[in-house]
């Protein structure tokens, strides 16, 4: 790697400021992680055998298919068990045992976003040791979505180190989890009610109507306005009337969107408002819930399956 390549982060921060909104990300979402983006570009700098970011930025000029990798190297994904606790305190207390109670015999989730799948796991093992108890006649059923591949092989395998599990209440770690190999797997009873499927949160979502969707640390975080709406829109057209929709604890919905109202301000948990009806943006499904794109369904495996320990 050349020595303008190691100066510092002030010739990264202008590129991004300059790509960002070329992908429909806001700079101010990066501010915090710029430091791991800015690693990632430099690799691939290096891979390209490029000496600065202004050639890269030229690179991209010439090279337009180079923006889908640039997008890539955007991701960030940051994921643990249990993850802003006071929010699955609330779901737990609140939220959940709100939704089970309308009476059906399925409580549909979507965790949009699910990184390797610690966020879906907690809400099984959550509805699993505090509330199916209580609930005897409904099952949980839920779809963790992500775009990323690699994640998604980390979130099958279901293994993590242990540091993941810190904030997850520790009278539960030996009921929902198994050692191997230094790390702590999921159950095969609670991995069964997580299905996996790879889909981009930008394109047209999966068929609902959901009770709970939990979009948390993405879209309202990274998107620009205009993807916010977008998103906000795609959502309210899968969530159900009175189901409820999780963003982060950062997060707030773009002004203007009246299809949710809070639930807990504290928390960032809206409940999907009755009678307002939004269509999906960029062709996406009305609110109707047509079907959707296909989104590559992947079964989560059996906890007593082979699972590596790269996932840390």
């Amino acid at each position: 790697m050349t020595a303008s390549m190691t100066e510092g982060y002030p010739q990264c921060v202008e590129f991004l400021q300059w790509a960002l909104p070329r992908l429909g990300l806001r700079w101010g979402g990066f501010r915090k992680v710029r430091r791991q983006v800015c690693r990632r570009l430099r690799r691939r700098c290096a891979e390209l055998g490029l000496p600065d970011f202004a050639a890269y930025q030229a690179y991209l000029e010439r090279q337009p298919g180079e923006w889908t990798v640039l997008e890539s190297l955007t991701h960030i994904t940051i994921s643990r068990f249990n993850r802003d606790r006071s929010a699955f305190a609330f779901l737990a207390s609140d939220v959940l045992p709100a939704l089970a109670a309308r009476g059906a015999d399925a409580l549909r989730v979507w965790s949009a976003g699910c990184a390797s799948g610690e966020e879906a796991y907690t809400l099984a093992i959550t509805w699993r040791l505090r509330l199916a108890a209580d609930f005897p006649a409904v099952r949980i059923r839920i779809l963790a979505t992500d775009v990323d591949d690699a994640m998604l092989t980390r979130a099958r395998r279901a293994c993590y180190p242990p540091g993941s599990l810190r904030e997850l209440h520790e009278a539960w770690h030996a009921v929902a989890f198994v050692e191997r190999d230094g790390q702590r797997c999921v159950r095969d009873e609670f991995t069964q009610a997580v299905t996996l499927a790879r889909h981009d949160i930008r394109s047209a979502p999966p068929v609902g109507p959901f009770d709970l969707v939990m979009c948390r640390n993405l879209a309202f975080t990274y998107f620009d306005v205009e993807g916010q709406h977008a998103a906000a829109a795609r959502l309210a057209g899968v969530v159900r009337p009175g189901g409820a929709l999780v963003l982060g604890k950062h997060e707030t919905l773009p002004a203007g969107v009246e299809a949710f109202e809070p639930w807990s301000d504290a928390e960032r948990i809206y409940r999907r408002t009755a009678g307002i009806r939004m269509i999906p943006s960029l062709g996406s499904p009305a609110a109707e819930c047509s079907p959707s794109s296909p989104i590559n369904p992947v079964s989560a495996p059996s906890a007593a399956s082979t699972r590596s320990d790269d996932s840390s």
